[in-house]
């Protein structure tokens, strides 16, 4: 069903404000998820409806639980993720400013961080290279295994050019949590190949996958399960969050640097050099049928701009219903 997308973001702020946020952790969460939306990735308005995502009445303040000139850890505080993950990223980007170099972690967190290419697309932005790492609750299988033991562990990787930022945001799982949950609200199967049900066997079936199953690693073997046991490595034990479901329960963590490549070299340069390697990309010779090649985060760049541009979106008719009776709904009815 299309709506405008003025529709979309004032439903989108609204039904935030109804979980009982503020206006400033409204602002950090609405553009996090209408980034996600607006470039057709399921991190979006799903996270809205159901349940939804109430905000903690035992949150208390982000703070520091230890810093050097270079480095910081976080106490979430059990703020919403996305919120104490802006906090950090602005940390880093301090940091790298005045070092050169800047790494922050975070625990202490239940909720998802959401489409993490958006806090990448932002450290790039600002001129520094950016990796962002991300373990939320045991999800997914390793490589031979059926049991869930890693999160989705999302990996971000945000690189500055002359031009638009290079900005890598992927899953290490075969689908995300929230593509099952949107493949759940649609009342659509989901692909044979990415989940097993609780009986080690490989489903079709979106609530199967949630209820008691597991996901697979995003090449359904050891490289991407290695992967995800390196990201829960780095989000999990290095900053002092649970991993694997061992920890402290709703204790979930991220980690993210940044750093100035003219540590390295000239910063011109590089920015000059990997400028011209994008143009090599985008100018090699294409298969039949591929109209355009792109490069990480483009794509999804193209369509934001395109959905802004007409002032219209495509959203799934149970997707936005939930949407609606998020927006519609009270914030008394979030209360705990």
């Amino acid at each position: 069903m299309k709506i405008s997308v003025d529709e979309l973001k004032e439903l989108t702020v609204t039904a935030i404000k109804n979980f009982g946020y503020d206006d400033g952790d409204t602002g950090i969460i609405s553009e996090v998820l209408l980034y996600a939306q607006l470039r057709g990735n399921n991190q979006g308005i799903a996270k809205l409806i159901g349940k939804g995502i109430p905000i903690n009445p035992d949150a208390v303040p982000i703070s520091i639980a230890k810093e050097t000139p270079i480095s910081a850890t976080l106490d979430g505080g059990q703020n919403h993720s996305m919120v104490v993950l802006a906090n950090a990223v602005e940390t880093a980007i301090e940091k790298a400013a005045e070092s050169g170099f800047g790494i922050v972690g975070t625990f202490n967190t239940s909720t998802s961080s959401g489409a993490i290419g958006y806090f990448a697309e932002r450290i790039a932005s600002a001129g520094f290279i950016g990796h962002l790492y991300s373990s939320p609750p045991p999800r997914v299988c390793a490589s031979g295994s059926y049991e869930p033991i890693f999160g989705t562990n999302p990996i971000a990787v945000g690189i500055p050019t002359a031009n638009q930022p290079i900005v890598l945001d992927m899953s290490t799982a075969a689908m995300s949590f929230y593509g099952l949950v949107e493949a759940k609200t649609a009342g659509r199967e989901i692909p044979g190949d990415v989940a097993y049900d609780g009986e080690g066997n490989l489903t079709t079936s979106p609530e199967k996958a949630i209820a008691g199953g597991a996901l697979r690693s995003f090449d359904r073997g050891s490289k991407g399960s290695g992967l995800a046991l390196l990201t829960e490595i780095m989000a999990g034990p290095l900053v002092g969050a649970s991993f694997a479901g061992i920890g402290k329960r709703n204790n979930w963590g991220h980690l993210v640097y940044a750093f100035d490549p003219g540590l390295l070299g000239e910063r011109e340069d590089f920015l000059q050099n990997v400028t011209a390697l994008v143009e090599k990309l985008k100018s090699s010779k294409r298969l039949p049928g591929v109209e355009e090649l792109y490069y990480p985060g483009e794509r999804g760049r193209t369509v934001t701009a395109k959905h802004i541009q007409s002032n219209q979106i495509e959203v799934e008719e149970n997707l936005l219903a939930g949407l609606r009776a998020a927006a519609a709904s009270t914030p008394s009815e979030h209360t705990p």
